[in-house]
């Protein structure tokens, strides 16, 4: 049986801070090899020098070979780089630009196939909410929003969920018009394990972060804790 994992965080890791990379220790443990392969895609931010950098910096110190692909700058073969790989990383930034861009180059359903083949996908904000059906996302510059992601994943995902003011109210606000039915809410310094399609599990990396499940019940909102 192949193994399927996403680990979609919601917001921290490498990309603000080296630290002691403990989410980013917890991507390289789903793999049973020594120096396994990672691949970052940091199209969200346009392909950022400096988030590039920090990627290098950060996995070479965890025995890994990174590399990573560009898609605004001459584009390698997308299926033969992504299929040789370990583990996929996806960087933040806009969502809607990301996914327009990978369905230009045909990344989408490269992915999709990575996946099905086993190799871990993983990500932070865009490159959290982009494996489920759907996520909440700030891609627009005055309104957060939902969008339709790559469908991995069964549900809708909204990452930072304690770390930007106006997330928590947004999703209470679709749950009670009953726009969702149910929203998976990834708090920062905290990411959702899902292992083959249906384990859900929440990793720590902060201080008693969570990710649960909000959805409505008899007018009132439910929590679950994952």
């Amino acid at each position: 049986m192949i193994n399927k994992n996403i680990v979609a965080i919601g917001g921290g890791g490498f990309g603000r801070s080296l630290g002691s990379l403990e989410i980013e220790k917890y991507i390289i443990s789903l793999i049973s090899k020594k120096r396994p392969k990672i691949c970052f895609i940091p199209t969200a931010s346009g392909d950022s020098s400096l988030y590039k950098l920090n990627f290098y910096r950060a996995f070479s110190k965890l025995d890994c070979l990174p590399s990573h692909i560009d898609l605004f700058s001459r584009t390698e073969n997308l299926e033969d780089k992504v299929l040789n790989q370990d583990i996929i990383y996806v960087g933040g930034g806009n969502t809607k630009s990301m996914l327009a861009v990978w369905k230009e180059w045909n990344l989408h359903k490269i992915l999709k196939n990575a996946y099905k083949k086993g190799i871990v996908m993983s990500g932070v904000s865009a490159g959290a909410i982009c494996w489920f059906d759907k996520g909440v996302t700030d891609s627009f510059a005055k309104e957060l929003t939902i969008i339709n992601c790559l469908g991995i994943v069964d549900g809708i995902a909204c990452p930072h969920f304690d770390e930007e003011k106006e997330r928590e109210p947004y999703v209470n606000y679709v749950l009670n018009k009953e726009i969702i039915n149910s929203c998976i809410c990834i708090e920062g310094n905290c990411a959702l394990h899902i292992k083959n399609d249906f384990e859900y599990s929440s990793i720590d990396f902060g201080n008693g972060k969570k990710c649960f499940r909000l959805s409505k019940k008899n007018n009132n909102l439910m929590k679950e804790i994952l």
